[in-house]
């Protein structure tokens, strides 16, 4: 196993961004402490090694991610309607930057924050752990909350991600990361032809803006039903609903690529999936000068409901004096 550190640029402020490249197994895995954002990671198949995360060369492209590639999201990540939410009989009103409505927590959310990073090696694995100090009021939302989140490489193979949160004060809490995958390497083609398993009985029914309506639909016999391995094909920005127990670790995802031979499967203790397909890439510069455009890659952001604190029939994400956040994930890879 090995750690390696090493400045990744500086900010306009003076504030150092750090580059952490971590090795264990048969990966290799980068991250900066500039949004806590995955950078890079290497994985072998039998046609040699491709780095399948989409990413920028440096960080003039971090910090202007409009698609918040590779970046950890915060405080809520995906939509809030009407970019507002009531929370014990009282309305916080949060920044809208998409339309009227609120996503990944407006304009400045923790994907475009310096977070405290340190890199540790822990028994069969190396981790990075980030910790962010967001005020009371920050964005719109109560209460001074405390992140921390924990990334780490094991020598199975494994990227293992660990998601905690403290407040003073009730706060919705959502944290994810919003890598895209291409399998077959980044700048590598489309996503189409990868073969995706959700073992997802219902998914989020949505309307034009993309806000959840309150209704889980049952996927049978539509195309959101991916219960048995197929193509993607088509566009998603779309949650799942995860069958089995929430709060517990259990499979939520599997994407095999049939060219490279590479599989990826994932696990969450959250109740929902958001799947990604990149339809929104469009022209973006990324790394060694790949072109980015629409299903150049794939999200499967593990998260809770998007629009949950406005939506009482949804699970319920708070952090809170006495209650704290936590949620775990893990991405693992085979060829």
């Amino acid at each position: 196993m090995e750690i390696r550190k090493k400045l990744f640029g500086i900010l306009s402020n003076g504030k150092k961004v750090k580059l952490y490249t971590l090795k264990a197994g048969d990966l290799k895995f980068s991250l900066i402490n500039y949004g806590a954002s995955w950078t890079c990671l290497t994985v072998p198949s039998g046609r040699g090694k491709d780095d399948i995360l989409l990413g920028y060369s440096g960080l003039e492209g971090y910090l202007n991610n409009k698609p918040y590639l590779g970046v950890t999201v915060g405080r809520f990540a995906n939509r809030i309607k009407g970019a507002a939410f009531k929370l014990n009989g009282k309305t916080f009103n949060i920044d809208a930057n998409e339309g009227e409505n609120s996503l990944h927590s407006g304009w400045r959310g923790f994907d475009k924050l310096v977070w405290k990073s340190e890199a540790y090696e822990e028994n069969e694995g190396v981790y990075v752990r980030f910790e962010l100090d967001s005020p009371d009021g920050d964005g719109g939302f109560p209460g001074n909350l405390k992140a921390v989140v924990s990334y780490g490489l094991t020598k199975s193979n494994e990227i293992i991600c660990d998601y905690r949160a403290k407040s003073d004060q009730p706060c919705p809490v959502n944290l994810t990361n919003h890598a895209y995958f291409n399998l077959a390497g980044e700048g590598k083609g489309d996503i189409l032809s990868h073969e995706l398993i959700l073992p997802c009985s219902s998914y989020l029914e949505i309307d034009k803006q993309n806000i959840p309506t309150g209704c889980i639909v049952p996927v049978n016999n539509t195309r959101f039903d991916f219960r048995t391995r197929r193509k993607i094909t088509s566009d998603y920005d779309h949650c799942f609903s995860i069958d089995g127990v929430t709060g517990k670790l259990r499979p939520c995802a599997e994407v095999y690529e049939p060219v490279s031979g590479r599989s990826m499967k994932v696990y969450t203790t959250q109740p929902g999936i958001q799947l990604y397909t990149g339809i929104h890439l469009k022209d973006v510069t990324g790394k060694q000068g790949s072109c980015y455009s629409k299903n150049s890659g794939f999200c499967l952001e593990t998260q809770h409901y998007p629009d949950a604190p406005n939506q009482s029939v949804f699970p319920q994400s708070i952090a809170a004096p006495g209650k704290e956040y936590h949620e775990k994930a893990v991405f693992s890879f085979a060829w």
